[in-house]
Formats: structure tokens, C-alpha cells, sequence
């Protein structure tokens, strides 16, 4: 049985209750806690009044790795908030964070719009509509105890594990690059402590970027020109804590940085 607008707006006022006092839960109570992953995206886009205006879109779950990690058989889409977001070299809080990962990510600007249509967009549709590229790092976190088991429908409402974004510089001459093949290094206190590549996500980024464009095209929604979409983490999630800090080295197409404080 599907939830009622009560019950969605219910389920939202509590996730951003966590999210405020940065405190976590076991599930959403019973009564307005999702069975089916529609009612987990009604709830999370009851979120948006309540957390404000957002700048696009992340994409969670995106390896295979990160599919068995939160028990799950596929992406799962998020918003990401303009509050949440920071720019390049952000200083963090990390203490009350539950998952305390940092990941690095190709996130791409859209240029226009991708409006609803009756048929899929393909690769290259969704390609000829971005405008720019630009490294990232993502910031998950979960609002409950036990993310691992509480199952798709709970954690897309709980806006698929969202938290901190940072949106670093534009990687120039992008078209030209491999991404999949390309490699990605991630340093820790100045350490080289993960090393992966664009194959990660999805096979590449850039069919994550397609993938969120059909999903929220199943779902009445699209991509717009502006948004920024993160599609996924290139390399193993990098543990932090307060006092670390991390630099995303992207060889020839740049490096963004974070610090994480109490």
C-alpha cells in the first residue's frame, strides 16, 4: 500500500529532524516508513521545502562494490542541497558523522535542459547537453543506525545517503579524456591511501549521467540546465575524521581538496 501525503510528510519531517540535530534512528516509524521505492522518493522530495533550494542531483551506489556494501541492486538517486554544498578547499564538521568517508567523484554541469519525452535519451543525447565537467568530493551519510540493512526504499528517503558535496574546479580539455580508463588517486594527510578509476562508476560517468536522466524521466522528472549531477565514487570511499584532510588528485585534469574539523 502506497503512503499517504500525511505520512510522506511525515516521514520527511523526521529525516530532517535527524539531519538538524544530527542524531540517528533505527527506521521511520511503521506507519510512514516506505515499502517501495516510489514512496521513498515522494518522501525525499518532501525534503526540498523543508532543507531548501537544491543545486542537482547525486547518484549513490553506483559500483558493485557500493550496491553490496548498503544492500542494494542498483543505483539509487539523491538531491544534493545548496546549503550542504561547498566549494573547493571546504572545511567540514565531522564529528557527529556516522558513515566518515569521503569519495571522489566526476560530477557534470548541466547545459540545458533534457525535458520529458516518451522515449529514453541516449548516451549521446545526454552528452550534447552538458556543459561542463568538474572534479569533486562527495560526503555521505546516513541518518540511521544500520544503513547496510535498512533496505533501498529507507535510504532513498533519507535522500539516498546524502550530506556534503564539494564542488571543485572545472576539468579542462574533459572531451578529449578516457574517463573510464582514467586514473584517480586518493591522499589522505598527504598519503596515497586509494586509487581507482572512472571505470568505477557505472563503467563510466557518463553512463551514470544517462542513467539518473532516464530515472528521473521514469519518474516525472528530468535534468535541467544548471544542475550538477555527482555520479559516483572512483575510488574505494576514503575513512575520515576530524583533523584529516584530503586531496582527490585527478592527474591531468586537476585535484580538489577538504578539511574536516570537529
Amino acid at each position: 500500500m502506497d503512503l499517504d501525503s500525511e505520512a510522506i510528510r511525515r516521514a520527511a519531517l523526521i529525516i530532517r529532524s535527524c539531519w538538524e540535530e544530527r542524531r540517528r534512528i533505527a527506521a521511520l516509524p511503521e506507519d510512514c516508513r516506505p515499502k517501495r521505492l516510489r514512496d521513498g522518493y515522494e518522501i525525499q522530495a518532501a525534503l526540498e521545502p523543508l532543507h531548501g533550494p537544491t543545486i542537482g542531483w547525486k547518484i549513490a551506489a553506483t559500483s558493485k562494490a557500493g550496491q553490496q556494501h548498503i544492500g542494494v541492486d542498483a543505483p539509487l538517486a539523491g538531491r544534493l542541497f545548496k546549503r550542504f554544498s561547498q566549494g573547493e578547499g571546504a572545511r567540514l564538521p565531522a564529528r557527529h558523522l556516522h558513515m566518515r568517508v569521503a569519495e571522489a567523484e566526476f560530477a557534470f554541469k548541466m547545459g540545458r535542459d533534457l525535458p520529458p519525452r516518451t522515449e529514453p535519451y541516449d548516451l549521446d543525447e545526454v552528452m550534447a547537453a552538458v556543459d561542463t565537467l568538474h572534479l569533486a568530493i562527495e560526503v555521505p551519510d546516513s541518518r540511521y543506525e544500520d544503513f547496510v540493512t535498512i533496505g533501498a526504499p529507507s535510504l532513498v528517503a533519507d535522500d539516498s545517503c546524502a550530506a556534503y558535496f564539494v564542488l571543485g574546479p572545472e576539468a579542462k580539455k574533459w572531451p578529449s579524456v578516457d574517463l573510464p580508463s582514467h586514473k584517480v588517486t586518493a591522499r589522505k594527510n598527504g598519503a596515497a591511501v586509494a586509487e581507482g578509476s572512472g571505470a568505477n562508476v557505472l563503467g563510466d560517468p557518463r553512463a551514470a549521467l544517462a542513467w539518473i536522466a532516464n530515472d528521473l524521466l521514469s519518474r516525472g522528472d528530468f535534468l535541467r540546465a544548471g544542475e550538477i549531477v555527482t555520479t559516483g565514487t572512483c575510488v574505494k570511499p576514503v575513512a575520515i575524521a576530524p583533523g584529516d584532510s584530503v586531496i582527490m588528485d585527478f592527474g591531468t585534469l586537476g585535484t580538489v581538496s577538504a578539511s574536516f574539523t570537529e
